[in-house]
């Protein structure tokens, strides 16, 4: 999906939604749209947007020089949607709060349905919809596929083929330096200082987050009980993830849990070390041991208990292995280096 590059930086030429978020350096094509709530993150230059390809409302793309993204022309990505480290051929429709984890290589025109898990390292020929948790293909595009691609895409399929443009988040001031906390009922949030929280993300009552935590862009943490909600050292939460404790309840992240982008995190306890794979969902009451490993999309059960050390995935999560060692940090993980290159500054 070869493209060319220009250098200059030129923000007119595609549109990007105040509340949305620009990480890094991106290279994009003219009418590029990246909506609201948006985070798209490039460590390094290493996510490419096609001419004429949409990101819509909360979804994801993260890409890093290990996992690079790049998105070809015309490209649809749902709301909620979360791209890591895949390639996505031009004319391709990426449903709602699908996700294509690294390695994913789809062909042009592909269809893939709403909720999809397209796994690591899939490789999908063009013309193909895809469907399913884990993804499989379905059918092929037939002539009422193309049709409607057509209709979505001002009556045309013709590509654009026009070049990419540097663009970098220093090329845009923050709306705020570090987070924006809010009280509720007398309940203030305790941050410490070494953390480091983006800008766009939120946190609310009584919530308290350890030292050297990284807390994401979009991330809302909500605390409405009667006991804190407690984030240990040096925990990793992604994009666009959500964590709230109603009244009664507990939600404890201990030290080193590494939660993906779009997660869904109830009142839990995550024991140390454990890794959290985007898109999963924790229901309230859950008990997940430390250094686990939580499937991509998976949702573990309310009440579900797991020891320490499995490999838990499925929907609903079950499971599937033990570790015998606490897992490693995904590529895709932010690191305490990457924060002065995505750090926006005015």
């Amino acid at each position: 999906m070869a493209s060319r590059l220009n250098p200059g930086p030129d923000t007119a030429h595609f549109r990007l939604a105040s509340s949305a978020r620009v990480l890094g350096q991106l290279f994009l094509g003219p009418g590029v749209s990246i909506s609201q709530g948006a985070v798209v993150c490039g460590l390094q230059g290493a996510v490419r947007l096609g001419a004429g390809s949409t990101v819509r409302e909360n979804a994801t793309v993260l890409g890093s020089p290990h996992q690079p993204v790049a998105v070809g022309e015309k490209v649809s990505l749902g709301a909620r949607s979360l791209l890591l480290g895949a390639e996505v051929g031009n004319l391709c429709e990426v449903g709602s709060g699908a996700i294509l984890m690294p390695g994913v290589r789809l062909g042009e025109r592909c269809l893939v349905a709403e909720g999809t898990l397209v796994p690591a390292g899939m490789v999908v020929m063009a013309d193909s919809i895809l469907a399913g948790r884990p993804a499989r293909v379905i059918r092929r595009v037939d002539t009422g596929d193309l049709e409607r691609l057509r209709s979505s895409r001002s009556g045309t399929l013709t590509l654009p083929e026009q070049p990419l443009t540097s663009f970098s988040a220093r090329d845009r001031a923050e709306d705020a330096p570090m987070g924006q906390l809010y009280s509720f009922r007398d309940r203030h949030p305790l941050v410490h200082p070494s953390a480091t929280l983006f800008s766009s993300c939120e946190v609310t009552g009584d919530v308290v987050v350890g030292s050297g935590c990284i807390i994401g862009p979009g991330v809302k943490i909500v605390g409405e009980s009667h006991m804190p909600l407690r984030i240990g050292t040096g925990v990793r939460i992604h994009a666009n993830t959500v964590l709230h404790l109603s009244p009664g309840g507990t939600l404890t992240l201990e030290d080193g849990v590494i939660i993906g982008p779009g997660c869904m995190v109830g009142g839990c306890v995550i024991g140390a070390g454990t890794v959290v794979e985007p898109g999963a969902t924790l229901c309230d009451g859950s008990r997940v041991g430390r250094g686990c490993v939580i499937g991509a999309g998976s949702l573990v059960k309310q009440g579900a208990s797991f020891p320490d050390g499995a490999h838990i995935d499925g929907f609903p999560a079950v499971q599937t292995g033990s570790l015998s060692a606490l897992p490693a940090a995904p590529r895709w993980a932010l690191r305490a280096e990457d924060l002065l290159e995505l750090r926006r500054v005015s």
